[in-house]
């Protein structure tokens, strides 16, 4: 299986990446071939609702990192998002991403398959990360391989350390 993680946190070796990179890690010794793309650093404008996509294949008119990323997805037999949780929410990072995808609303997805995975300082701030990942995946009719949800990491790398990372390898074994 082709899976492709994306992480959205906007903070490069922090809890974000090292969950998704155990994700992929696991991943692959169990065979699959698993990408993590990381958006921090990466270019990507906001959906500017025009449709132009609509009309060119897929095709964004804007010209920035997203589209090297929509021909990753296009490649994906699994798409994975990993964000960290700001605010009741996804990254703004994540979120950017996961409209930018509207550019293959017409065309469609190779992938039907997605998980979640999500950190955060706090305990109970997942509900609306939640919620709108299901409903993609609802109207989309992406099969949803799992939801992974790890509260407690107030420090950069804590993320290492946490007996919740089994879950992360469980998951990623479980494909």
């Amino acid at each position: 299986m082709n899976i492709l993680i994306v992480s959205g946190s906007p903070r490069r070796g922090g809890n974000t990446d090292i969950m998704a990179e155990t994700f992929r890690e696991e991943a692959a010794k169990n065979g699959h071939q698993a990408e993590l793309i990381s958006l921090s650093g990466k270019k990507i404008a906001p959906c500017l609702g025009c449709q132009y996509c609509f009309s060119h294949d897929g095709q964004c008119v804007q010209k920035d990192d997203m589209a090297q990323l929509l021909e990753m997805v296009d490649k994906a037999d699994l798409l994975v998002l990993a964000s960290p949780i700001y605010w009741f929410d996804v990254s703004a990072q994540l979120k950017c991403f996961i409209d930018r995808l509207y550019a293959r609303g017409k065309k469609g997805f190779h992938h039907n398959q997605a998980a979640l995975l999500l950190d955060s300082a706090s305990p109970g701030v997942y509900d609306a990360a939640i919620s709108q990942y299901k409903a993609i995946c609802a109207y989309l009719k992406w099969e949803d391989k799992g939801i992974i949800t790890i509260p407690g990491m107030k420090q950069k790398g804590d993320m290492a350390q946490n007996a919740d990372l089994e879950k992360v390898r469980q998951l990623a074994r479980g494909l």
